[in-house]
């Protein structure tokens, strides 16, 4: 729709559709409102001179790094959906680039992206809320929303991390501790939702002194088994609910003498292929990032083309992975032992 169109539809001037379009912030809140509800309603998509851009924003409501190993992978799949439907990528910056008066999207319309690939965290999922009510074409990555305006795609964190914590009573573990990110978001609390779930279902009482809260890096998994290892009543297993903490996790426990999984069983929580770096093998709840980003991706470009459904929301099955990190509790290795010494 051309803005002549538009400012009919809105009742203003072609003058001021302009303005609105280009981030004009003397605009009145009200008449902003007007104009972009009519621009979305129309399907207004922003131009580069007198071509309709191809471009698709990728942007952290809060945090600006793809340093984890989970958001290079997250990126890497959105870049090769969106190459197939034959979109760019632009990364934008929210936090700094949008102004105090803009709507989220009179900020997308001056940047001139079409639609947008969203990150976000608890503190941030109100921006992604009125990023739908605005209308902007959008998907949230790694999330989870009630409303059903919102359009995601999540991984199912909760259910494995049930049957990982499961997998080591199982093994005999009574004492198990969890470890997390410290930026808290849905799925994060999802993968602790799933340890409590567990314990409660084997009536083992959840002690919080064995929930810990890092960074997820190596120092973060570090930390954790050095508090682990200072406690008085050990536990025999962890549930590291991030790559990064899981690997710090059984570097430190390898410099302390702890022997993985004789003295402690760790499971970790991975994104790529880190659990087949380690040694031993990382037993881990496992998820494909670059293939969350990928169908993010893929369905926006084609809801962008008017290709498929104007709507997602969906979360993706994630596994469980046994690999070597993972064996007996401790006294029950030695009642097997003994019980084979006592049958030779």
């Amino acid at each position: 729709m051309s803005v002549r169109k538009i400012a009919q539809r809105a009742g203003v001037s072609i003058a001021t559709v302009s303005r609105v379009l280009n981030g004009d912030p003397t605009v009145r809140s009200e008449t902003r409102e007007s104009v972009l509800t009519a621009a979305n309603e129309s399907g207004y998509m922003p131009t580069v001179g007198r071509r309709i851009t191809s471009n698709v924003g990728f942007a952290y409501l809060q945090h600006t790094t793809v340093s984890h190993r989970f958001d290079a992978a997250l990126l890497e799949g959105v870049m090769r959906g969106l190459n197939e439907a034959r979109f760019d990528l632009v990364i934008l910056n929210v936090q700094r680039d949008r102004l105090p008066d803009e709507t989220y999207t009179q900020f997308f319309m001056r940047k001139g992206v079409r639609g947008v690939v969203l990150r976000t965290t608890t503190s941030t999922r109100e921006a992604c809320r009125a990023i739908a009510d605005e209308g902007f074409p959008h998907v949230v990555i790694s999330e989870q929303f009630d409303e059903p305006n919102v359009c995601y795609i999540d991984g199912d964190s909760r259910d494995e991390s049930m049957r990982a914590v499961e997998y080591l009573i199982a093994l005999g573990h009574r004492r198990i501790a969890f470890a997390a990110h410290n930026l808290a978001d849905r799925d994060h609390l999802d993968r602790l939702a799933g340890y409590k779930a567990a314990l409660a279902a084997h009536k083992i009482p959840v002690d919080s002194k064995l929930i810990f809260r890092q960074p997820a890096t190596l120092a973060g998994g570090a930390t954790v088994v050095n508090m682990l290892m200072s406690m008085s009543n050990r536990p025999t297993a962890v549930y590291f609910a991030d790559p990064m903490l899981a690997v710090g996790g059984i570097k430190e426990a390898i410099e302390l003498g702890v022997h993985v999984p004789d003295d402690l069983s760790i499971v970790g929580f991975d994104d790529t292929d880190v659990r087949l770096t380690t040694h031993p093998t990382l037993t881990a709840v496992c998820q494909d990032a670059s293939a969350l980003g990928y169908e993010a991706a893929r369905w926006l470009g084609r809801a962008l083309r008017g290709l498929g459904p104007r709507e997602l929301r969906k979360t993706t099955p994630t596994f469980l992975e046994i690999n070597d990190s993972t064996g007996p509790a401790p006294a029950l290795s030695e009642a097997g032992a003994d019980a084979e010494n006592r049958n030779q």
